[in-house]
C-alpha cells in the first residue's frame, strides 16, 4: 500500500504472492493406513461426511437431541430405525453417483421429489400406494429400483 498526500492510499497486488498462494487453492491431502488410490480415498472421505451429516439431520429432524424415551428398549428401537435410515440414505447416494443423477438433482431435491408419494392403509384392506408421477417413475428407473406398488 502506498499513501500520498494528493492521491490518498493506493493498494497494489503482489502478483507473485497471489500466484504462490493460488497453487494450493482447492487441494488438500488425505492420509491413510490403507493402500488405495486417490479416488477411492476421496470417496471414502466424502461418504464419512455424508454419515456425519445424516446423524446431524437425525439430531435436528428426528428430535434426537433429547431422546424422549421411557425405557432403554425404546432407545434401542429408535437408534435401530435411525441406523437403517442411514443405510438407505447411503444406498440412495451411491445409486445417484453410479447413475449420474447428481447432474439433475441434489440429494435433498431427490428425497423431496420422492417424499410426496403417499401410502394408504385401511383396516382389513391391502396397502395402497398413491399415484406416482412420471418424474418419480423416471427417478426410480434411473436408479434401477422398482417403484412402490400396492400390495
Amino acid at each position: 500500500m502506498h499513501t500520498t498526500p494528493k492521491r490518498g492510499t493506493k493498494a497494489t497486488v503482489k502478483e507473485e504472492a497471489v500466484q504462490q498462494t493460488k497453487r494450493y487453492v482447492g487441494f488438500f491431502a488425505l492420509l491413510t493406513n490403507e493402500a488405495m488410490d486417490a479416488v477411492t480415498a476421496l470417496e471414502l472421505y466424502r461418504n464419512k461426511d455424508l454419515v456425519e451429516k445424516g446423524f446431524q439431520n437425525f439430531k435436528d429432524h428426528l428430535n434426537m437431541r433429547r431422546a424422549r424415551i421411557s425405557s432403554e428398549q425404546s432407545l434401542d428401537g429408535k437408534l435401530f430405525v435411525e441406523f437403517i435410515a442411514l443405510i438407505y440414505l447411503a444406498y440412495i447416494k451411491k445409486q445417484m453417483q453410479d447413475h449420474h443423477l447428481y447432474r439433475d438433482y441434489t440429494l435433498p431435491e431427490m428425497l423431496d421429489k420422492l417424499d410426496v408419494i403417499e401410502c394408504f392403509e385401511k383396516p382389513g384392506h391391502q396397502l395402497q400406494v398413491g399415484e406416482l408421477l412420471e418424474a418419480q417413475k423416471a427417478i426410480y428407473k434411473k436408479m434401477d429400483i422398482n417403484p412402490p406398488t400396492s400390495l
